[in-house]
């Protein structure tokens, strides 16, 4: 569980955004979790200088769906990073194990296969409360977290030497 505010970056330690594309795919399951995610990782994209109209968000039914969603995003569009946004609650089944190493591994597939990084912003608590308080309560948002995680991975892709594009 976080212990520190998932909400804090430091602007002048990321690259400029603005002539990066996003992808965002957003799973509609538990939609006050993970409307708050996206919204945040919006709002920190937009605020490292992405610009509005290169930031493209598609939804999913749930998070085993946002796999494939970021495939074909990855197929269809000309993007630089893309954030898989979810939430999976722990419940009686076994039902959470199974989504939650789907989407894991999944989504390291695609960072294998495609050079587009695929950012991991899939919350797995075990009480809807620890999801809501890393969705925007206190422990902030994991959305925005992801977002700069997408920015910098961004500029490695698009660096023939990282250190140049990330402040190593």
């Amino acid at each position: 569980m976080a212990t520190t505010d998932l909400s804090v970056y430091n602007r002048t330690t990321i690259p400029n955004a603005k002539s990066f594309r996003f992808g965002i795919v957003v799973s509609e399951w538990n939609p006050e979790i993970t409307q708050n995610l996206h919204q945040g990782a919006i709002d920190t994209l937009l605020d490292c200088g992405a610009m509005q109209e290169n930031i493209i968000s598609w939804e999913v039914p749930g998070s085993f769906e946002l796999v494939y969603g970021c495939k074909k995003m990855i197929q269809t569009q000309q993007l630089d990073a893309i954030i898989a946004i979810g939430n999976v609650i722990q419940g009686e089944t076994k039902h959470f194990d199974f989504v939650c190493e789907g989407v894991t591994q999944g989504i390291v597939d695609l960072n294998i296969k495609y050079d587009v990084p695929v950012i991991f912003c899939v919350l797995t608590d075990n009480t809807k409360q620890q999801s809501l308080d890393r969705s925007g309560g206190k422990h902030g948002n994991k959305g925005v977290e992801c977002a700069v995680a997408a920015i910098k991975m961004a500029a490695l892709k698009n660096s023939d030497r990282p250190s140049d594009s990330i402040g190593f």
